[in-house]
C-alpha cells in the first residue's frame, strides 16, 4: 500500500485488519485529547477509534461518506493562517457530531479534504 499515510503502525494495522473487500486505506492520523485514539481514511468510509467508554471499552465506528452532512475545520486561526499547534475536525452525522483533534493543522486539512472529496 504505497501512498497511504499513517502515525502509528499499529492504528494502521487495526483498520487493514477490517477492510471490506476492494476498500483502500488512505490515511490514519493519530489523534490527541480525551475520547478519541485514531481516525482512519478509506475510498468507502471515516473509521474513528472512541477511547471515552465507560470501563475501558474502545469503539470503532465506521461512517460512510454518504451519511456525511457536513465537515469543518476548528482551530484558533485562521483557514490561511501558517502553523497551527493543533486542529479539530467535526464530522456531522445525522444528529452527532464527532470530534477529533489533532497536532498540526496539515491532518486536519488532509482529512477534512479527503471527506469532502469522497462525501460529495
Amino acid at each position: 500500500m504505497s501512498g497511504v499515510i499513517y502515525d502509528s503502525k499499529g492504528q494502521f494495522q487495526q483498520i487493514e485488519s477490517g477492510l471490506l473487500d476492494g476498500e483502500q486505506i488512505i490515511a490514519v492520523y493519530d489523534a490527541v485529547g480525551a475520547g478519541t485514539g485514531f481516525i482512519g481514511l478509506t475510498n468507502r468510509r471515516v473509521i474513528i477509534q472512541d477511547k471515552s467508554f465507560v470501563g475501558k471499552r474502545v469503539a470503532l465506528t465506521s461512517i460512510p461518506y454518504s451519511k456525511v452532512s457536513s465537515v469543518s475545520v476548528v482551530s484558533n486561526k485562521s483557514w490561511a493562517g501558517q502553523f497551527f499547534s493543533t486542529g479539530t475536525i467535526a464530522i456531522t452525522v445525522g444528529q452527532h457530531v464527532y470530534e477529533v483533534e489533532f497536532r498540526g493543522s496539515e491532518k486536519t486539512h488532509h482529512v477534512h479534504n479527503v471527506i469532502l472529496h469522497y462525501a460529495s
